[in-house]
């Protein structure tokens, strides 16, 4: 299985600190965000391949980044190209950037976002995965990590899972207006190799290129995807207050305050 975290977005309303920083590398208790983020993929045994996606105007720095991380897995990082917002080419473009420059296609695939702070096991994820393999007799089976939200008001910026009594995704909508329930994605997936395949009729029929989220709501009524349910901290970090929060929470749990 190979990794994939991406990092090559823009980052527009954590301006100014992203102007000259990528936000992946944005600090958190005196480490890059994207450490943790890798720290936790290391963790999962059947990783053998680390891939990080930046955009052009950051690339050179987390080139210097990966040389001098010391994890299990060397990152391999992919310059996508653009230099500002409006050249972006999305999460999902990104992807299939990666899979064809990287000769991944084929592969089974672990996705996760840069900018996500999380304490839940992707190795357990990836065992969840291969467990509703089996169900499916070794069919091709990909999943989304989900975390019940207490908050009305946060289910709508987020995709939201209907799951059946064995997890499999029943519906799956992206940032609806009326949530049909309390279990939010978050932007950790494990997409069997032939799903990933189809990354490119999804793209050739005109769906969006953003959000791998988007992705999964087309996917789930075509094959069969799980909800791994997970207990835990997650945060999700798209602006300054909750970069501050996350930086708060690592430094109390590393007793730096």
């Amino acid at each position: 299985m190979k990794a994939l975290v991406l990092a090559a977005g823009y980052a527009t309303r954590l301006r100014p600190l992203t102007d000259d920083t990528a936000k992946a590398l944005l600090e958190l208790a005196g480490r890059p965000m994207l450490d943790y983020v890798c720290d936790r993929i290391d963790e999962a045994a059947d990783v053998d391949e680390l891939h990080v996606i930046s955009n052009a105007r950051f690339a050179a720095d987390l080139e210097r980044w990966a040389k001098a991380r010391a994890g299990r897995l060397r990152p391999l990082v992919h310059d996508d190209g653009t230099r500002c917002n409006e050249e972006r080419l999305g999460a999902i473009g990104d992807i299939r950037l990666v899979i064809e420059r990287a000769g991944l296609e084929g592969e089974d695939l672990l996705v996760v976002a840069g900018d996500n702070l999380f304490d839940f096991s992707l190795g357990a994820q990836v065992e969840f995965w291969r467990s509703r393999r089996e169900i499916h007799e070794g069919a091709a089976v990909s999943c989304v990590a989900v975390q019940r939200c207490p908050s009305s008001q946060i289910l709508s910026f987020y995709g939201v899972a209907v799951l059946s009594e064995n997890g499999r995704v029943l519906d799956f909508v992206e940032k609806p207006s009326r949530p049909p329930s309390d279990l939010i994605a978050t932007a950790a997936y494990v997409f069997a190799g032939e799903h990933i395949a189809l990354v490119a009729d999804y793209l050739a029929a005109g769906n969006s290129h953003d959000q791998p989220g988007n992705f999964l709501a087309w996917l789930y009524s075509r094959e069969p995807v799980y909800g791994f349910a997970f207990d835990g901290f997650w945060l999700d970090i798209g602006d300054r207050e909750q970069l501050r929060a996350a930086d708060e929470i690592m430094r109390k749990r590393l007793d730096l305050v």
